[in-house]
């Protein structure tokens, strides 16, 4: 490892997170990023698939469902899709007991123990399943509760999910199908957790490139350093290279933020602001609109960072409404 200057850093930064216009392949891609992240808020497009248009421009999002369901190529775990091979990284994090938090999963799955193994069972009979197709559990009573409402099937499945006894095994619109996970997931071998620690450390510092260590940038050993043609895109709050909000300051000066959860009135910016990404540069921000029944992309605002040229946006937002439109 090795410090880098802040112009070589960017370039850097760009080109190991596949936004310098080389990316291909919807597989391709998400290994060499590692895993997407899921959420349902998509003011403009789910994240999953914000992040790849980003980087493919126009693709297929029924790939991607393909890849999961079908070809099972990727796996979908707590909210992140991850490229099938990390499997047994994956299964050392399923039962890895060494944090607070496991052992309060672990408390609330023994509490519920007869719960537990009443869901397992239904899986087994009858799954795949949604979450409402599985009755409440014999004599229980349902109370309102801040994590579940009146119903905590969620929560014993997210659970479960975490400790890779179900999984998600596809979508009917939104909602998620759960399974069994030994019917769903490949017979795997299952990582020590201290090697999978390592493991998934050197995937992430090798997808970002470039790290924040006590104040100093340091490129991956293998990090690629080459020009970045001057391409506008525009970038999910989700998107790996400004999700770390502390190196995204240290490399562009740019302090960002997502403001769905601030009042209204306390914005600075909008609800849903995409960064706006032209060569290795973050320039600006804006917050775009996708009207699903006038199948038309709206523009809120632009904001332009001090001492940067606005630039014409006409091409990508036409590209950008056209995929949106079509898919």
């Amino acid at each position: 490892m090795r410090e880098v200057p802040v112009e070589e850093a960017r370039r850097i930064a760009v080109c190991a997170q596949g936004l310098d216009g080389e990316a291909s392949g919807v597989l391709e891609t998400v290994r060499r990023l590692g895993f997407l992240q899921l959420d349902p808020v998509s003011s403009v497009a789910p994240p999953q698939h914000l992040v790849l248009w980003s980087r493919l421009g126009a693709f297929d999002t029924a790939e991607l469902d393909r890849l999961l369901w079908q070809e099972r190529k990727l796996v979908e775990w707590r909210a992140f899709l991850y490229p099938s091979e990390d499997l047994p990284m994956l299964k050392a994090f399923m039962r890895r007991r060494d944090r607070p938090v496991d052992q309060r999963i672990n408390d609330w799955l023994k509490a519920n123990a007869a719960f537990r193994r009443y869901v397992l069972k239904e899986l087994r009979a009858r799954g795949p399943l949604l979450s409402r197709e599985i009755e409440d559990a014999p004599g229980h009573r349902r109370e309102d509760h801040r994590w579940w409402g009146q119903r905590k099937m969620g929560l014993m499945l997210d659970l479960l999910a975490a400790r890779g006894q179900v999984a998600v095994v596809g979508r009917r619109g939104k909602q998620r199908l759960w399974d069994l996970a030994e019917r769903w997931y490949p017979e795997t071998e299952t990582l020590p957790i201290a090697k999978a620690r390592r493991q998934y450390y050197e995937k992430r510092f090798r997808a970002l490139g470039v790290e924040l260590q006590r104040g100093r940038l340091v490129a991956h050993p293998e990090a690629e350093d080459g020009p970045i043609p001057p391409r506008t895109t525009f970038l999910s709050p989700f998107d790996r290279l400004v999700h770390d909000r502390a190196r995204t300051e240290a490399l562009w000066n740019f302090f960002y933020r997502l403001e769905m959860y601030v009042p209204a009135a306390k914005r600075e910016y909008g609800y849903y602001v995409l960064p706006i990404l032209h060569g290795d540069r973050l320039v600006g921000r804006i917050e775009p609109v996708f009207d699903r029944k006038e199948r038309r992309l709206n523009v809120k605002g632009v904001w332009w960072e001090p001492g940067e040229k606005e630039l014409d946006l006409a091409r990508p937002l036409r590209e950008l409404e056209r995929w949106l439109a079509s898919a």
